[in-house]
């Protein structure tokens, strides 16, 4: 397949061009099913983030128009590219989202070869992909065979040690047509346990001529920094770093480009910012869904403000279900924590 030149992935001494779209830093926010929604994408976008990525999309599902698939689509601003990430199995149900992710306003394209999940690796998805290195290549091609966007593929160092074909998967799939790759620093093996080997990145770096992007386990500049000098990648991808904390990826993209990072919330700032945040996914997802699928954000809000939070006072938040208590509890005890901090 021949890609026009308009669409290549291209490295800046400040960050990554998809496409027109030049970005303004390289601190990306990486796509996390059931965390990186249009709610969240939307705050780590106004804090400068380089770059956002949807949640996992199912494409058999959003091919057959799952509701919860067709919403996952959404942009969550106009402010960066609309990057939507597609998992899957099938080359025929990739073509097919791929397709419709372009009609609903895509602006480029991940394919997930790196989600460790046995919900999806059972169903020979995600990592799983990475064993059979000709599969995911089919189902790359079909990505590709879709449309023009630019398309990205992210993935793990391999399967477990004995496979850590990432640069052998990143060749080929750059070969056929892909801009850029994304490597997590594990394989599918350790999960999320031990560390994230960002040198075991390097050989991917080596292997191709698109930008690679470093992921796992980078949480603020000095491991972005470290991530980048290990690995030789051209960007940073921070994912369960920002939980809690979704100013985090705006403010090591900013400082990485040499510009002033963003400050982090102050105290009303903050409350406000949790308001907002919950109020809007109330109206993403209604109340009942949203009251249940904001707990684990206020829960990570209140570890990175007050950790020593009794117990029975973070209860208290997280279980109940009335959103006006649940606003009146959080304000009240962000305040009062940051205040003693100060």
């Amino acid at each position: 397949m021949t890609i026009s030149g308009a669409f290549l992935v291209t490295a800046s001494a400040y960050g990554l061009s998809i496409g027109s779209h030049a970005l303004e830093n390289p601190a990306l926010l990486a796509p996390m099913a059931g965390i990186t929604d249009r709610p969240f994408r939307r705050i780590a976008e106004r804090f400068g983030a380089g770059l956002v990525v949807s949640e996992m999309i199912a494409s058999a599902s959003l091919s057959t128009g799952q509701d919860l698939m067709v919403r996952k689509l959404a942009k969550s601003s106009g402010r960066l590219p609309h990057v939507v990430q597609l998992a899957g199995c099938e080359a025929h149900w990739m073509q097919q989202g791929a397709r419709l992710a372009a009609e609903a306003g895509a602006d480029a394209i991940d394919i997930n070869l790196g989600c460790p999940a046995k919900r999806v690796t059972n169903g020979y998805a995600g990592s799983a992909l990475m064993r059979v290195p000709d599969q995911a290549l089919a189902l790359i091609e079909a990505v590709l065979s879709a449309t023009n966007l630019p398309v990205s593929v992210k993935m793990r160092l391999g399967w477990d040690d004995e496979s850590l074909n990432a640069a052998d998967i990143a060749k080929r799939a750059v070969a056929a047509g892909v801009h850029m790759i994304t490597v997590h620093g594990r394989t599918r093996q350790q999960f999320y346990k031990s560390t994230a080997r960002w040198s075991l990145v390097r050989p991917v770096v080596e292997a191709v001529q698109v930008p690679v992007v470093v992921n796992g386990d980078i949480v603020d500049l000095a491991s972005a920094r470290k991530a980048l000098e290990q690995s030789g990648a051209a960007a940073v991808m921070i994912g369960r770093g920002a939980q809690g904390r979704p100013w985090v990826v705006g403010q090591i993209g900013a400082a990485l480009a040499g510009a002033a990072p963003p400050r982090s919330p102050d105290v009303n700032t903050l409350a406000d910012l949790v308001n907002e945040h919950y109020d809007e996914m109330l109206c993403e997802y209604g109340r009942d869904i949203g009251i249940r699928a904001a707990r684990k954000h206020l829960g990570w809000y209140l570890d990175e403000a007050t950790p020593d939070l009794p117990k029975v006072e973070r209860k208290a938040v997280l279980e109940s279900e009335d959103p006006a208590e649940v606003m009146s509890r959080m304000r009240s005890i962000l305040t009062n924590s940051m205040r003693a901090a100060a």
